[in-house]
């Protein structure tokens, strides 16, 4: 049984944290084939994603590589699924029964607390995104989902911080999507996603979101970002987690 709280980075997205019997997955990924017509396919194999009976799950919006519905249904069968208010009927619709959460309402998952918080989605509403704070055993994550920049984070860091770690998206993607089309980042860059934990007042800021998918010209991930996360964070005096899909952050 784990007694201290143990976080890993999955797929993409993907966060695990678990704490004594609690097992979390926060954006779990395993079902890519939706994501193909847009983003491409994956650059490397996508792994499956262990979620044994009483697993829980959260979900930051309801894009299909944030939502993977067939494993969102799986885990649903024996634990809950976590989402923001609005984002509770469409998931009613297609047979998945979620906890709804307005924003800053917290609730409890075994031995974790979770609340979710603002997050800023680049299509605006139009999936009513959030950030989801995750609590347990003395430590505290942030997971932001794929969230632009916005000014909400040091309200957020007055209210819920600081963070031990802070998963930030850094592909700062440019997306031509049929009737979402811009020559600007749609996701937060590697130098925003330093820039958001600080402000969170993190002391790890971990990267997702990047190095699986990159399909010119609908969906263009910047160039270097590892190299440029780094640089980032050390000129700021954070440290800066690259980890690899199912490795150990905390």
């Amino acid at each position: 049984m784990t007694t201290t709280l143990s976080v890993r980075r999955l797929a993409w997205a993907g966060v695990e944290i678990r704490l004594g019997d609690t097992r979390l997955l926060i954006d779990p990924l395993e079902n890519v084939a939706p994501l193909a017509p847009v983003m491409g396919p994956p650059h490397r194999p996508v792994d499956p994603v262990d979620a044994p009976a009483g697993t829980h799950a959260l979900i930051t919006h309801l894009h299909p590589d944030h939502y993977d519905h067939d494993l969102i249904a799986r885990i649903a069968a024996t634990g809950t699924i976590g989402c923001h208010t609005p984002s509770a009927a469409a998931l009613r619709e297609v047979g998945i029964t979620p906890v709804a959460q307005d924003l800053g309402q917290s609730r409890r998952i075994g031995a974790l607390t979770v609340t979710p918080v603002t997050s800023l989605d680049w299509r605006g509403n139009d999936c009513d995104q959030v950030a989801w704070v995750v609590e347990g055993a003395g430590r505290r994550v942030i997971h932001c989902g794929d969230t632009q920049w916005h000014g909400s984070w040091w309200q957020i860091a007055r209210d819920h911080g600081p963070f031990d770690v802070a998963f930030v998206p850094v592909n700062g993607v440019i997306a031509h999507f049929e009737g979402y089309a811009a020559n600007v980042p749609a996701t937060m860059t590697p130098e925003q996603g330093v820039e958001a934990a600080v402000a969170l007042g993190a002391g790890t800021v971990c990267a997702m979101h990047y190095g699986l998918f990159h399909n010119p010209p609908f969906y263009t991930e910047q160039p270097d970002i590892e190299q440029r996360f780094q640089h980032a964070a050390d000129e700021r005096g954070i440290t800066a987690a690259i980890i690899a899909d199912g490795q150990p952050v905390l």
